[in-house]
């Protein structure tokens, strides 16, 4: 496994979108592909919560997002999804370059920053914000954490957020910060990958993800995460065999070399078991068919003489019907029939023999 060091969600899209970069799989926001081309790409569903952690300056308490109008804000460095997500946030409420300050600072400056009175409010994600940038932030009596209280609205506004909620005590419980209840609103992490990922790496990163997402978290219960949700990119077929099946028998029978050789044979033999099978069970219908055409094709020449051994007779239009009597005959006697057409066949040589009794009879030629 090679980890590539990223700025983002943003960053890891447009690497996952560019043929020419060299990567798998990505961890990308949810929300974060608006508005990009993701046609080539498939998910393997979500991992995690991502809940946005907005910190401010200040004893008054800010109710909405409004309120940040003309403030300084660090909202997150170019090509994270902390920026993505805080500039759709802001957007929403009507703040811009225009009526505030935007700085594009990681989560430790930022935080440094709100410290030191250099900034009024910071946004920060789950997986940016860290203990160790947190705890300082909430431990301080000057700085407060944002509770969205219309965090129902900006959910059926925006369907890919969800609503969290930090208990009171989350942090210190004997000094109980943060001292009531915090509301929040996030997206969650998806693993996107190219449509092209093999079936076998599929499963392999969705049993890890079991294994380190599974367990329940502050915003989440035991057994949460992975999970098949879908929004803007589908879910791939191999990651929905998962959810519902598990991994693949192959790959939990076998070692992953062997499961992963005989997977591919499977992928090549079974289309083509499946349209032989119709066609080897066509076979001997079609050959049937066949020899009862090569019959029918007796009868009609035969049928066709006796009709006109009813005509006017002259015993030189008699021997020419003998002759093509003959033909007839002779042709039969040629043709190999399987003895599930024995009768069909002899009833032809017998009528063969009818019609020329009828050729040789004393009324034949008048």
């Amino acid at each position: 496994l090679k980890i590539i060091p990223s700025q983002g969600s943003q960053e890891n899209l447009q690497r996952l979108n560019d043929p020419t970069f060299k990567a798998d799989v990505g961890f990308v926001q949810v929300g974060a592909t608006d508005g990009t081309n993701s046609s080539k790409l498939v998910s393997l569903g979500s991992i995690a919560y991502q809940p946005m952690l907005i910190f401010y300056r200040g004893l008054t308490n800010f109710n909405f997002l409004s309120d940040l109008r003309g403030k300084r804000l660090a909202i997150g460095p170019i090509g994270s999804g902390t920026r993505s997500f805080a500039l759709t946030l802001l957007h929403t409420n009507g703040i811009n370059g225009g009526n505030a300050t935007v700085y594009e600072l990681d989560a430790d400056p930022a935080a440094d920053a709100l410290l030191a009175g250099k900034m009024d409010a910071i946004f920060l994600m789950g997986d940016s914000a860290s203990t160790k940038v947190m705890r300082p932030l909430m431990l301080n009596p000057d700085v407060q954490i944002f509770s969205f209280t219309q965090a129902d609205a900006y959910t059926r506004r925006l369907n890919y957020l969800n609503k969290l909620q930090l208990p009171m005590g989350a942090f210190d419980l004997g000094k109980n910060i943060p001292a009531q209840n915090v509301t929040l609103i996030g997206p969650t992490v998806e693993i996107l990958a190219r449509s092209k990922l093999h079936p076998a790496l599929s499963d392999m990163l969705l049993e890890a993800a079991q294994v380190v997402h599974g367990d329940a978290k502050m915003f989440q219960r035991k057994g949460d995460f992975p999970a098949p949700l879908e929004y803007t990119v589908p879910l791939s077929q191999d990651a929905v065999r998962f959810y519902k099946n598990g991994k693949k028998f192959l790959y939990g029978a076998f070692p992953f070399w062997l499961a992963s050789l005989l997977s591919r044979v499977m992928v090549s033999f079974v289309p083509l078991v499946l349209v032989l099978i119709p066609t080897i069970r066509a076979i001997p219908a079609l050959y049937k068919w066949r020899v009862r055409m090569v019959l029918n094709r007796r009868y009609r020449l035969l049928l066709a003489v006796e009709r006109e051994a009813r005509t006017h007779m002259t015993p030189e239009r008699l021997g020419e019907l003998n002759a093509r009597l003959d033909g007839i005959e002779q042709t039969v006697n040629k043709t190999k029939v399987p003895a599930s057409f024995a009768d069909q066949f002899y009833n032809l040589r017998g009528h063969i023999q009818f019609v020329r009794a009828k050729l040789t009879s004393p009324s034949a030629v008048k």
